[in-house]
């Protein structure tokens, strides 16, 4: 089932939205600095082109935690916001509540990236 909701899912956007996240995740990896924001790029990459059948874990600790303060400052609340917004849009008819509910894992993720695994 989940096979066929991915696929589903990859037509209608999120191979586009992957693809996006990438290149993003690319252009911050360019610089030092930048690395930790481009390694968080791609684990939503690696989320949004088959949101079906994964799972994430958090943890991490103290270095997870001072990271995710400075995202959702800075990247975590626009995001989260737009994935909601869009989860909630998904949810109100019935056909696209199972997209809703992943779009709902994807504002946990982008809210706080640091110390999750996407498996």
């Amino acid at each position: 089932m989940s096979t066929i909701a991915n696929i589903i899912w990859i037509i209608l956007g999120g191979l586009i939205t992957a693809i996006a996240w990438c290149f993003v995740g690319i252009i911050f990896s360019l610089t030092i600095v930048g690395i930790p924001l481009g390694r968080q790029c791609f684990k939503m990459a690696s989320l949004t082109l088959a949101p079906f059948g994964k799972t994430i874990t958090y943890g991490g600790g103290a270095p997870s935690l001072i990271a995710n303060i400075i995202w959702v400052i800075f990247a975590g609340i626009p995001m989260a916001l737009s994935y909601l917004l869009l989860a909630v849009g998904y949810c109100i008819t019935v056909i696209g509540i199972p997209i809703g509910l992943q779009c709902f894992k994807m504002a946990k993720l982008s809210l706080l990236p640091f110390g999750a695994v996407v498996s």
